[in-house]
C-alpha cells in the first residue's frame, strides 16, 4: 500500500529487542523432553544442541545436569546459550569456567557450530555455522511443511468458545474463541488428532424460563420474530420470571418436561438452540474460525449420564449428604474455616451442575473418545472450578493419569477506563457488532491510503485487516494478562500488530512480482550478517511451534512472526536482492520465499489471512 514502507524500517530494532526479551521465558529445556515429545528419530534445532550438551556434561562428570540451552538474547553472544554449566559447577564444588572448559572439549556440534566459546563466569556460546543454515534453509523450501516434522501422534481435544446459548455472543467469548482456535490449528499443523470441542450451554433452569417464553411468544405472534434480538429476548424473559409468580412457576414445570423429554417442550427447545446456534456461527464465520456445527456437543448431550456419574461416585464413597445435596468434600481445597471445602454434584431438589456435566463429559472423552489431553479454554474466574473438577475425574477413575487434563486460563478484555470492554452506555457489546466496526474502520483507512484500489480488492483488503487486527491484538498478549482495547493501536501499521506483519507478507510478495524468473532449486548461500540472523530465525519455526502447543501461549508464535518481519527488513535494507547478480540473487530469493512461506503458514495458525497485495 503506498505510504506504508517507511512503517516496516521503523519499527525493526524495536522487533528484535522485543523477541529476544521474550525468547528468554521460552522453557529451559527443549520441548522434546516434555510428555508431548517429538519421536527420536527427529529433533528440531534446539533440542539437537540439547542432547549433545547433556552428552558433554556427563562426558566431562555432570551426569544429570540439565543443559539450559536457549536463543541467545544478542548476536554478540552468538546463536544460543548453553547456561546449565553453572548450576551443575555449584553441585561439584568446581570453578565453573573450568567446567565449561571441559564441556566444551566433550562437545560434538560438528557441522552444526562453527564456533563455541567461553563467556562470562561460565556461560557456553553457540555460534551456528551459516552452511548448515543454508542447507536447511533449502530443505525447509523443498518440503511442503517447511521441514517441520509431525511429532508421536495425540488424540488432542480442545473446548473453546463454548457459549451459552441463551445470549448472542459479546466480546467476552472473544478470547476462548480465538485463542482456542488457534491451538486447534497448530496441533492439527503438528500433526495431532484434532478434536474440536464447542460445550454449548442449552441445558438447565433458564431454558425452562426461556421454553416458556418462546410458548407466549408462539401464541402472541411470531417467535422467529422474537427470536432475531436473542439479547431481547432473554431480557424480557428474564423480567417475566422475576416478576411474575405464576410464569416462574410455568417455567419450573417446562424444565421438568425439558428433562422429562416431552416432546412439544423439546421441539420448542431445539428451535431455540437453532437459531441461537445460526447467531453464533455467523460470528464464526466472520472471525474467520474453524468452528462448525458438527464440533457442538452441548451439555444436553451428557443429560442421561448424570444419574450414572452420581451412582459412580456413590459407589466409590465419594458423595456425602449435606443439607440434603449430594457432595465431594475435597481435603485440598479448605474454607475460612479450614474446613474441607464441598463441590455440589447434585442439588437437594435433584438437579445437576456444571460440575456434573463436566464430569460426564470427560467420561465420554476418555471412554468414548479415549482422547490424550483434553485443553479447556475457560476464564481465569474458573479456575478454581477446574481444578476441583480434574481432581475429582481422578479420584472416581474418570480420566487415568496419563490422560492430560488443562485448563488455559485467560484474562480480560478491557476499555479505556480500565474495566471489561462495555459499549459507551455501559452495555454489553455484541461480538458481531464489534467486527462489523473492525471491517467499518479498516476500510477507512484503505480507502485513505489507497484511494485507486478496487472497490471489490477494498472490501477484500478491510475485512483482512480489520478482522485480523481485532484476533492479533488479543493474541499477541500473553494470554494470562488482562489488555486494554485500542482500535488505534491495533489498527496500526507500526509495531506489533496484524497490518504490519500483512504487509511484511505483501512487501516480500512484491519482490518476486518484480524478479521475474526465479530459480526454485537455487542453493542458499549465506555470507552477510543479514542473511544470518534471518536464516537462523527462521530455522527456529518448529520450536517456536513445539513451544505453542506445549505452552498453550499463542503469543510466542506473534512475537515470532514479528521477529521475522523485523529481520527481513534489516535483510531487505542490508542486502539488496533485485539489484544482486547470479547465485547471490538466487540466494537471497530463496531466503525471500522462506520468509514468505513461514509468514503465511504462522498467520494461517492464527487464523489470519494474508494478502498478496495491499
Amino acid at each position: 500500500m503506498p505510504g506504508f514502507v517507511h512503517c516496516v524500517e521503523r519499527v525493526a530494532h524495536s522487533g528484535v529487542s522485543a523477541y529476544n526479551r521474550n525468547i528468554q521465558n521460552l522453557p529451559d529445556r527443549a520441548p522434546c523432553t516434555s510428555k508431548h515429545n517429538n519421536k527420536a528419530s527427529h529433533m528440531t534445532l534446539l533440542q539437537l544442541i540439547n542432547e549433545r550438551v547433556e552428552a558433554a556434561l556427563a562426558a566431562a562428570g555432570a551426569p544429570d545436569a540439565p543443559a539450559v540451552v536457549q536463543p541467545a538474547s544478542k548476536a554478540e553472544f552468538g546463536d544460543y546459550q548453553a547456561n546449565g554449566v553453572m548450576g551443575a559447577a555449584k553441585k561439584l564444588k568446581m570453578n565453573p569456567r573450568e567446567l565449561a572448559a571441559k564441556v566444551i572439549e566433550q562437545l560434538d556440534l560438528e557441522g552444526i557450530a562453527s564456533k563455541v566459546e567461553i563467556a562470562g563466569p561460565g556461560f557456553i556460546n553457540i555460534h551456528i555455522d551459516p552452511q548448515w543454515l543454508a542447507t536447511r534453509s533449502l530443505a525447509a523450501l523443498g518440503d511442503a511443511h517447511l521441514g517441520i516434522a509431525m511429532p508421536e501422534r495425540r488424540k488432542v481435544m480442545v473446548e473453546y468458545s463454548s457459549v451459552n446459548l441463551a445470549k448472542e455472543m459479546h466480546v467476552g467469548h472473544l478470547r476462548s474463541t480465538i485463542i482456542g482456535d488457534v491451538l486447534a490449528r497448530v496441533h492439527e499443523f503438528l500433526g495431532q488428532d484434532v478434536t474440536r470441542a464447542n460445550h454449548v450451554g442449552d441445558w438447565g433452569t433458564q431454558f425452562g424460563m426461556l421454553t416458556a417464553y418462546l410458548m407466549e411468544s408462539r401464541n402472541d405472534g411470531d417467535a422467529a420474530l422474537a427470536l432475531n434480538d436473542l439479547e431481547e429476548f432473554y431480557r424480557k424473559a428474564k423480567v417475566r420470571f422475576d416478576e411474575s409468580p405464576e410464569f416462574a412457576d410455568l417455567a419450573r414445570e417446562y424444565v421438568v418436561k425439558l428433562q422429562g423429554g416431552d416432546a412439544e417442550v423439546l421441539a420448542l427447545w431445539r428451535q431455540f438452540v437453532d437459531v441461537s446456534l445460526d447467531h453464533c456461527h455467523q460470528v464464526y464465520d466472520t472471525l474467520g474460525v474453524s468452528l462448525t456445527r458438527e464440533h457442538v456437543k452441548g451439555e444436553s448431550s451428557y443429560n442421561d449420564d448424570l444419574p450414572v456419574v452420581v451412582k459412580d461416585l456413590d459407589t466409590l464413597g465419594l458423595l456425602k449428604e449435606d443439607d440434603g445435596a449430594r457432595v465431594v468434600f475435597l481435603e485440598e481445597f479448605r474454607t475460612q474455616e479450614d474446613k474441607p471445602m464441598g463441590v455440589i454434584i447434585q442439588k437437594k431438589d435433584g438437579g445437576y451442575l456444571y460440575t456434573t456435566t463436566d464430569l460426564g463429559a470427560i467420561r465420554y472423552r476418555h471412554r468414548v473418545l479415549g482422547l490424550d489431553r483434553v485443553i479447556y479454554v475457560v476464564d481465569a474466574r474458573q479456575s478454581q472450578h477446574f481444578q476441583q473438577l480434574f481432581q475429582i475425574a481422578r479420584m472416581a477413575g474418570f480420566a487415568p493419569q496419563q490422560m492430560v487434563l488443562e485448563h488455559v486460563p485467560f484474562g480480560t478484555m478491557l476499555g479505556d477506563d480500565g474495566r471489561p470492554f462495555k459499549t459507551r452506555s455501559g452495555g454489553t457489546v455484541k461480538l458481531i457488532e464489534l467486527l462489523h466496526e473492525a471491517k467499518e474502520r479498516a476500510y477507512a483507512l484503505v480507502n485513505e491510503k489507497n484511494p485507486d484500489l478496487a472497490e471489490q480488492d477494498k472490501q477484500a483488503v478491510a475485512r483482512a485487516v480489520g478482522i485480523g487486527a481485532v484476533k492479533y491484538a488479543d493474541l499477541s498478549k500473553n494470554r494470562t494478562s488482562d489488555y486494554v482495547f485500542s482500535w488505534d493501536s491495533m489498527l496500526s501499521f507500526e509495531g506489533n500488530t496484524a497490518p504490519y506483519l500483512q504487509y511484511a507478507y505483501t512487501r516480500v510478495q512484491s519482490v518476486f512480482r518484480k524478479a521475474g524468473d526465479y530459480r526454485a532449486d537455487a542453493p542458499v548461500i549465506i555470507t552477510e550478517p543479514a542473511e544470518k540472523q534471518l536464516a537462523m530465525a527462521l530455522a527456529q519455526f518448529e520450536d517456536v511451534l513445539l513451544n505453542v502447543a506445549e505452552t498453550s501461549q499463542p503469543h510466542h508464535l506473534c512475537q515470532y512472526l514479528y521477529h521475522i518481519a523485523t529481520l527481513f527488513s534489516r535483510f531487505y535494507e542490508a542486502c539488496p536482492i533485485l539489484k544482486s547478480e547470479g547465485e547471490v540473487r538466487a540466494s537471497r530469493l530463496q531466503l525471500s520465499a522462506l520468509t514468505a512461506r513461514t509468514l503465511s503458514t504462522g498467520l494461517g495458525l492464527l487464523g489470519i489471512e494474508v494478502l498478496d497485495a495491499m
